[in-house]
């Protein structure tokens, strides 16, 4: 099954023609969701015998890149959904089943978002400030914050984290579970008014004793550094789906650049394009370079996550990698494309004045240009001495 099956030239072109109305509008992509859902998209890793599309790592983040594209917020905001049904995926594969049911609740239409992230929480999925107290029946209550919840809009399932303090001697214990929507104790905040990827609705969650019963519970995880299976495939999903998202986007600006260069025409050429100009046409060259760089990276990391493949101790190093590689490789690239553009791309409203906004975006998302240099080193050099 090829991305074009699913998502059609016809489809591609209706959510590029809204893209531009929920940027200014700061709006969710209510009916950008709605058709990706009736496309079956949403259902890409729910298997066949629960009615999705059975498809693996590399040919959903070959979708995600066509999807960004046509709508890179719609793309970044879906990517949370097919975070969590991806992990469900990942892990079944590995023998693991115990999220079947987030790929069973997708299969009938449930919709999935990732409130994980904390202000000031460095440590990311290896501790949280979010309190997780324990319940004589098993269940959790959580409280705390949680930051850019993409899909805040549009999910029925939210999986999230927090601390129990006390357990494991006073070392603290992790805990994982998903909150349903119609369940009470948490709000989502108005405070989603950025620079860029303005469609995601990636607005705060106030978890204010929200409860999650004790079969929503799926992982207990010591506080700390772990390579449990579950901090693997969410790794391995969340870096390889943002890394898509952006090539798809860089992809965008690039055919724009390309397009305006051949319309554009030169007074010192005689009035021929600037198709023409030598060093326009190193730049639009040293471009698609970087595109050809990361297309066989994206597609090889992704195919040894379906594949099984066992890169051991490098495997957090080559993912933090992909990731941090192809934010930077989008933002070069839709830089070129702004450049060759010429001023025309600079006025609020253009395709490029917005592509250059929403890329400025994948800086923030973990794991940052830092973090992903620290781990890369630490694989390599070993780990900081105190």
């Amino acid at each position: 099954m090829v991305p074009e099956e699913i998502l059609p030239d016809e489809l591609l072109e209706r959510l590029r023609g809204r893209a531009a109305g929920y940027d200014r509008d700061n709006a969710f992509f209510h009916e950008d969701l709605a058709d990706l859902a009736g496309a079956g998209y949403l259902k890409a890793f729910v298997p066949a015998s629960d009615g999705g599309l059975g498809l693996g790592l590399e040919a959903v983040a070959a979708l995600q890149r066509r999807l960004a594209t046509a709508a890179p917020a719609t793309a970044l905001g879906v990517n949370m959904h097919l975070v969590w049904t991806g992990v469900a995926h990942v892990m079944n594969a590995r023998g693991d089943d115990s999220l079947a049911f987030v790929l069973k609740e997708a299969g009938e239409g449930e919709v999935f978002a990732f409130g994980i992230s904390e202000a000031g929480n460095d440590s990311m999925l290896f501790d949280s400030g979010t309190v997780a107290e324990p319940l004589p029946d098993g269940g959790y209550r959580f409280t705390g914050r949680k930051i850019f919840t993409s899909l805040s809009h549009g999910w029925t399932r939210l999986g999230t984290f927090g601390k129990d303090s006390d357990a494991r001697d006073g070392e603290g214990e992790l805990v994982f579970g998903f909150l349903r929507r119609e369940d009470p104790g948490h709000r989502t905040l108005d405070d989603w008014n950025t620079l860029g990827m303005r469609a995601s609705a990636s607005n705060s969650t106030l978890l204010e004793g929200a409860v999650v019963p004790p079969e929503r519970i799926f992982r207990k995880l010591p506080a700390g550094p772990n390579r449990d299976l579950l901090i693997f495939a969410i790794f391995a999903c969340f870096e390889t789906l943002l890394a898509a998202v952006y090539t798809g986007l860089a992809e965008r600006a690039f055919v724009l650049g390309v397009d305006a260069v051949k319309w554009r025409v030169s007074s010192k050429y005689g009035g021929r394009s600037f198709a023409q100009d030598p060093d326009i046409r190193w730049k639009i060259a040293d471009a698609a370079m970087a595109l050809d760089g990361i297309y066989p990276q994206l597609a090889g990391l992704a195919r040894d996550v379906d594949g099984l493949v066992d890169h051991g101790p490098q495997w957090f190093p080559k993912l933090v990698g992909l990731k941090s590689r192809a934010t930077e490789n989008a933002r070069y690239v839709v830089d070129v494309a702004i450049r060759v553009s010429g001023g025309g791309s600079y006025f609020r409203g253009s395709e490029l004045e917005r592509l250059y906004r929403d890329v400025l975006a994948g800086i923030f998302h973990p794991s940052n240009d830092e973090s992903a240099h620290n781990t890369v080193a630490s694989a390599w050099l070993g780990p900081l001495e105190n």
